[in-house]
């Protein structure tokens, strides 16, 4: 079986990179710089899911990713989390929060209704991040 983004991140989110092992997607909500890593291996529901390999790889890009948030929006916190409760497939969330953002100090998950990017927010965005 070929693997398939899962139907929810498909939905909510925007391809913004492929890298070696995975996706890289910004979830539509403009009120946080929000970016979840995919692995592309079909299957996969937890990290222990991937060969070692896949996993040395994996933890590379979510440092790469990681640095790149910091790099470019120099936030507060950064939140990396690989929850799964509502989408099973293995995905890593990083989120650069701000003691300013709407939902600090709290989750950002379903606190306040999304904001979808514009057209040059998204523009923007890539631009600043290089992707």
């Amino acid at each position: 079986m070929a693997f398939e983004l899962a139907p929810e991140l498909q939905r909510d989110c925007i391809e913004l990179a492929q890298w070696p092992l995975s996706k890289v997607l910004l979830m539509n909500d403009s009120q946080y710089p929000w970016f979840i890593l995919v692995p592309q291996v079909d299957g996969a529901r937890e990290i222990i899911d991937l060969t070692e390999q896949q996993q040395q790889q994996f933890w590379l890009e979510s440092k790469q990713l990681s640095e790149l948030l910091i790099g470019v929006f120099s936030p507060d916190k950064l939140n990396v989390a690989a929850l799964g409760n509502m989408v099973p497939q293995l995905h890593v969330h990083h989120i650069a929060r701000f003691i300013s953002d709407v939902a600090w100090p709290k989750p950002v998950w379903g606190l306040h209704p999304t904001v979808p990017y514009t057209h040059e927010q998204l523009v923007e965005l890539k631009k600043a991040l290089a992707l």
